[in-house]
């Protein structure tokens, strides 16, 4: 099989999909690899690591041209919908029900896709998800703690145990990947952190690997009304779902809570657990509502792209292989977790998340494979 590792286009995104060893593994498994110039500058990675890799190295037409499986880092953006044609395989973060146009292309032009953030593992885990969450918390709290400083609109205050001043408090929203990241940064500086959520089971694991100046509430409007009045940042770390109008942080909360406080969503679901919450860019990334600073970037592991994109690669890689190896149908076929994640098939939109959001006919994958 021929893999296409194209150069991301969306702005501020500097990840690539593949780096240098795993298009070595890649080609050690007997497929051809096919690099956009350019598709790991952004990550540290030259042109020439890639063919030192044994990698072909080329324009963008003919990366799209000559790929059977397209792997990527992000959607597929306007300007790359005319390269999607019958029996393409995409593998990528599709997040097909926050894009009804992507959509509409990946049907009509009847690919195949699988998308990273749908493939659970045997514990109901998502380790394509997971790398990316974890990086995300962490540069969540590392973004609070640049706004913070005076120098950039924020109260001046040092987000470390620092002897003669109080400690600075960090409430998270959630306790999985995302939040967990962020509580380990922000506790090994020094903070006090709590965790506010609804599932003690999470919470219990979760106390077993942080320090023990992490608290942990459950998530009830008590707990959450007390959390916003005394923390200096108040991270929101869990998705919400798009189809709900209500929030967990209304805009009235936030005048409860003290002068100079951050709010950071690294979930950026617009109007989601914190109403006054919209996404942003690494090019405009706060703005003020409430008088409280806002940090909404909706692709924060970017900041952090070689880092990211030798994880990300490490946690894709084996599925890439799978498909490689097996051929899309056949491994969607014996692999009944990567059949969770696949997206769309021969114009029949698989993912029922998707389907019921933008209204759309849905086709039962289980019921898909047993014609192939």
């Amino acid at each position: 099989m021929i893999i296409g590792i194209p150069k991301e286009i969306k702005a501020n995104e500097y990840r690539v999909a593949a780096v240098p060893s795993a298009v070595r593994e890649i080609v050690r498994h007997g497929h051809a690899v096919y690099v956009e110039s350019g598709a790991g500058t952004g990550s540290g990675f030259e042109d020439g690591e890639y063919r030192a890799a044994g990698a072909v190295v080329s324009d963008q037409e003919t990366v799209w041209d000559r790929a059977d499986l397209i792997y990527k880092v992000k959607e597929i953006l306007p300007p790359e919908y005319r390269f999607m044609r019958p029996g393409r395989i995409l593998m990528t973060y599709i997040h097909s029900n926050a894009h009804p146009e992507e959509t509409d292309v990946l049907l009509s032009s009847k690919v195949s896709a699988l998308a990273y953030e749908d493939v659970p593992d045997e514990a109901g885990r998502f380790p394509m998800l997971r790398p990316m969450s974890e990086l995300a918390g962490r540069g969540g709290f590392l973004a609070a703690a640049h706004f913070a400083q005076s120098v950039h609109g924020g109260p001046g205050i040092l987000l470390a145990n620092v002897a003669g001043v109080p400690r600075p408090l960090i409430t998270i929203l959630g306790c999985g990947n995302v939040g967990r990241g962020a509580a380990e940064m922000a506790a090994a500086l020094g903070n006090e952190v709590r965790i506010l959520d609804i599932n003690m089971n999470a919470m219990r694991e979760a106390e077993k690997s942080l320090p023990g100046h992490v608290s942990f509430l459950l998530s009830n409007r008590d707990n959450l009304e007390k959390c916003l009045r005394e923390s200096d940042v108040f991270l929101n770390a869990i998705l919400w779902p798009k189809e709900r109008r209500d929030h967990i942080v209304y805009r009235e909360d936030l005048k409860m809570m003290k002068k100079g406080a951050l709010i950071v969503d690294v979930a950026c679901d617009d109007g989601g657990a914190v109403e006054t919450c919209r996404s942003t860019t690494h090019d405009d990334p706060v703005y003020f509502e409430e008088g409280i600073l806002h940090y909404c970037v909706d692709n924060i592991p970017s900041a952090f792209s070689r880092t990211a994109s030798v994880t990300l690669s490490g946690a894709t890689l084996p599925y890439l292989l799978k498909l490689a190896d097996l051929g899309f149908e056949k491994a969607i076929r014996e692999d009944p977790l990567l059949r969770r994640g696949m997206t769309c098939w021969n114009g029949h939109l698989t993912l029922k998340e998707t389907a019921l959001k933008q209204n759309r006919p849905w086709t039962d994958p289980e019921e898909l494979v047993k014609n192939w």
